[in-house]
Order: C-alpha cells, then structure tokens, then sequence
C-alpha cells in the first residue's frame, strides 16, 4: 500500500466508521547509524467491526505496531488515533483510562496471575475499574460463558490447558467492554487444532459482540476467517 493511497483511503472513510487511525508511524531504537528502524512510514485504517489480520515475519514490525496502537509504546514520528482520540497525545493519565475503557490486549503467554481463579483473572480490570464484587463476579462468569469455560471459574491457570488459559485471556480482555481487541500472537503457545478453535472464537466475538479486533498473526487460520489482511515486511506495509 503507497502513503497516497492510502491516504485516498482515510480521506473516503467517514471518521465515526473507523476505529483506529494509524498515519504515517515510524518508529527507530537507537540513534545514528546503529538505529533500528522497526516501522517505516506506516499508514492505515480501521473500520469498527472488522477483524484485521496482521501478517509478518518475526522482527517485521508486529509487535511495535501493536504496541503503538494501544499507547505501550510511542511512535519516533506520526500519529496514532483510537476511537476519535489521539493516542499519541494522550499522557499518562489519558492512556491509562484508554486501556480501562476502549483497548484490551491478548498475549500469546496468557499473561494469567497463577493464584487467582479462572473468575478472578476475569473480573481483575473490573476491579481496577471499582466494580462492585457481586457485579464483577457475575460478569465474569458470564464471560467464561461466552468464552466456552462454564463450570472452570474456580479453577487455577495451572489446572487448565493452553487453550482454556488462552479462552480466559480473552475472556478478561472483554470484561470492560473494549471497542478494540490488539492481540499478538494469540496462538503462538498453543498446537495447530487448539489455535484454530481460539482463532474461530476471536471471530465469532468480534461478529457477535461488535468488537474491532487487530490479530498480529502468521497463522493462515486466522489470515482464512479475518476480514482484511495488512502485511507488514521490515517495518513497511506492504500492497
């Protein structure tokens, strides 16, 4: 994809459509002739509803982008936008209200505290959100539902599979409501069946839900169900 069309793109766009802006991001590690330039002018947008497939080779520029996105990680040069507001201004503050209320991540190492329960990891951003504890823990286990682990909300990471330690990940990153889902890799850790029953759920909730979702992937079972395929090649987004 050139800067000018996609340019063309953003401009035919109407902005209450599209969730994420991403214009022209760059981004370097280091400075001078040892730097690393791990994005490339990127520029692209995204449209709520839509389950984005985010295809590279490792060290491509994936996880940066991710990162940049959901305001982990700030951009060398560019602007970033999510759901009308410029990630790239915000302050600390600001950012940290974003990730309560509008981005969630799914990792690929779960990222479950081992000492609480399946419920308990859910309800967690609830609780930093100041939910009450009877709506916390019923909203979690509604959650677990959705995600396929009725009857596991008691449960420790450790009494259950990769996948099911992956469907409460995603169960938590839904427990504020995010409008948008970034998930890296989300089925690095797990076999190839167990990663195409993750990949089919991520789909259903984003049609199912109306949730955006960006997946940073090489897993053609996710590149086969997602709704739109970005490629990005040492740091560049490629046609």
């Amino acid at each position: 994809m050139t800067a000018s069309s996609a340019a063309e793109r953003q401009q035919a766009e109407p902005r209450d459509r599209v969730i994420a802006r991403v214009e022209a991001v760059t981004r370097e590690f280091g400075t001078g002739p040892t730097a690393v330039r791990a994005l490339r002018g990127v520029s692209f947008t995204v449209q709520r509803g839509e389950l984005v497939a985010l295809r590279g080779r490792s060290g491509s520029g994936k996880t940066t982008l991710l990162s940049i996105i959901g305001g982990l990680d700030r951009p060398t040069s560019g602007r970033v936008e999510v759901a009308g507001r410029d990630v790239t201004g915000l302050g600390a503050d600001g950012l940290a209200r974003m990730l309560r209320e509008t981005v969630a991540f799914i990792f690929q190492s779960f990222g479950l505290l081992p000492v609480l329960s399946a419920a308990e990891n859910v309800g967690l951003p609830m609780r930093l959100a100041r939910l009450d504890p009877a709506t916390r823990e019923r909203r979690a286990r509604a959650l677990l539902g959705l995600v396929g682990l009725t009857g596991h909300a008691d449960q420790r990471p450790y009494e259950l599979s990769g996948g099911e330690q992956q469907r409460v990940a995603i169960a938590r990153a839904l427990a504020n409501s995010p409008q948008l889902l970034l998930a890296d890799e989300p089925t690095g850790h797990l076999d190839s069946e167990t990663g195409g029953q993750i990949m089919r759920l991520l789909r259903s909730i984003v049609h199912d839900e109306g949730i955006t979702a960006i997946v940073a992937t090489h897993d053609p079972v996710l590149i086969g169900l997602a709704d739109r395929v970005l490629s990005l090649k040492d740091g560049v987004l490629e046609a």
